[in-house]
């Protein structure tokens, strides 16, 4: 695999035989590769690109990734780079800056560059205008086939896509579309009037992203026009931009669907804290979580010094306390990454949450039945006393069914209550289920085993 040969160039220095093997990779090879290195090996990699191999693949990336590129670059290099980039992609990126390096940029542009990034920041964010590109191929109904098919080869190498051209008049208004396959099988000598799609499909330039991105997706286009209140046409959007379009809206609408519209945002911000905070904005997030757990946590103990008479005479009883608390822990570690995974894929949401909850216990306590049955068996077998292996078995019935049920239960009223569920749930979960495994665990010896003390 690239990844592989990149890391044995890196590891013997080899930067020669490295920039040759990326000269000769396909792009998207090379961008996968890219994005599973660490950053200081991004930058090397990224340094050693042919440019128009360079501005391809950094257009593909996301903005975090181009964001630590860029500080590589000496303030020479980002200027030329940025200014190379098409008006859409720059524009996402601007927009992902601080606001005074985002200006520092634009005013580096060239003056032609400059205006298009301008006229783009100029629209309303999420908008057909915001995320249109204005480098595209327009031709003229009045030209032959001939006469447009060299316009196309003139300007291919600086327009976003040639596979979708756009017909217009001389005040810019839109008049048709034509493909590429269409003006390479038409007669030299036809019309472009003749061979155009007369009834063109556009958007204005304040249409929601995603509305302009289903349109692309249903009527499966290359790309759409935007046109301007006066309909004169100012832009394209192309499927690549959809794709991305798609993609977010989706994680957004996920979460909403989910009853959760602020969660990306709050765990993003908690991320941050977590990762890069201070020590005591660090305690803040987990020490709370932590000290609740530490109460509980006591409570277990009050528990087995509960029925501390019980382990005095029989003995045997605490050989089974760590397995039994250790599977209901891992049960409910499997639910929780269970729930949080169906929410972001949003296969659960508020509406069918109680269903899919439901179905969790019921699938905890069919998993508890096998479990607590070979656990309750080893026990018999093991130590040859029946009524432990039934207390055995019991508890662990109990301690799995509530662990896959809290997986479910704690993310979720956390998360509704605007909560950290990454650091919480796993501590409440395992706490919680470990008080009602011991106590269901020792009753059931009392019940079972009590003659025998």
């Amino acid at each position: 695999m690239l990844k592989e040969t990149i890391l044995t160039c890196l590891k013997n220095k080899d930067m020669e035989t490295l920039k040759a093997l990326l000269a000769t990779a396909e792009d998207m090879e090379i961008m996968h590769a890219l994005i599973s290195l660490s950053s200081k090996e991004q930058v090397i990699v990224f340094r050693l690109l042919l440019k128009d191999s360079a501005l391809r693949i950094f257009e593909y990336l996301d903005t975090d990734l181009q964001q630590n590129l860029l500080r590589s670059f000496t303030d020479e290099t980002v200027i030329e780079f940025v200014n190379e980039l098409a008006p859409d992609d720059r524009v996402k990126l601007l927009d992902e800056l601080p606001a005074l390096v985002a200006k520092k940029l634009i005013n580096s542009l060239s003056v032609d560059e400059r205006e298009v990034t301008n006229v783009l920041m100029g629209y309303e964010p999420e908008t057909a205008g915001r995320i249109m590109t204005t480098e595209y191929i327009s031709l003229q109904k009045s030209m032959t086939a001939r006469q447009a098919l060299e316009k196309v080869r003139r300007q291919a190498k600086d327009k976003e896509t040639i596979y979708t051209l756009f017909v217009t008049d001389n005040t810019k208004k839109l008049e048709g579309t034509l493909t590429l396959q269409g003006l390479l099988t038409a007669d030299d000598g036809s019309r472009v009037e003749d061979i155009m799609s007369k009834k063109p499909i556009s958007v204005s330039t304040d249409t929601d992203q995603e509305e302009v991105a289903r349109t692309v997706q249903e009527l499966d286009l290359m790309a759409i026009s935007v046109v301007d209140k006066e309909d004169r046409m100012v832009g394209i959007v192309t499927f690549d931009d959809v794709m991305d379009i798609l993609e977010d809206e989706a994680t957004e609408d996920i979460y909403d669907h989910a009853g959760l519209a602020d969660v990306t945002d709050s765990e993003t911000s908690r991320s941050e804290v977590l990762v890069r905070g201070s020590l005591w904005k660090i305690w803040k997030v987990r020490l709370p979580v932590l000290l609740i757990t530490l109460g509980v946590g006591l409570v277990s103990g009050l528990v087995i010094s509960g029925f501390e008479q019980t382990l005095e005479s029989i003995a045997v009883v605490a050989i089974f306390i760590p397995v039994i608390m250790g599977m209901g822990g891992n049960v409910g570690t499997q639910s929780a990454t269970i729930f949080v995974r169906g929410v972001v894929l949003g296969h659960i949401n508020t509406g069918n949450f109680l269903r899919h909850f439901i179905k969790e216990i019921g699938v905890g306590f069919s998993m508890s039945v096998v479990i607590g049955t070979t656990l309750g068996l080893i026990a018999v077998v093991w130590q040859g006393i029946p009524m432990l292996g039934m207390a055995v078995a019991i508890a662990l019935f109990a301690s799995v069914t509530v662990a896959s049920m809290l997986g479910f239960l704690v993310p979720f009223v956390l998360i509704k209550l605007n909560l950290d569920q990454a650091a919480g749930s796993a501590p409440i979960v395992t706490s919680v289920k470990d008080v009602v495994a011991l106590v269901i665990y020792f009753t059931s010896v009392s019940v079972f085993l009590g003659n025998m003390g």
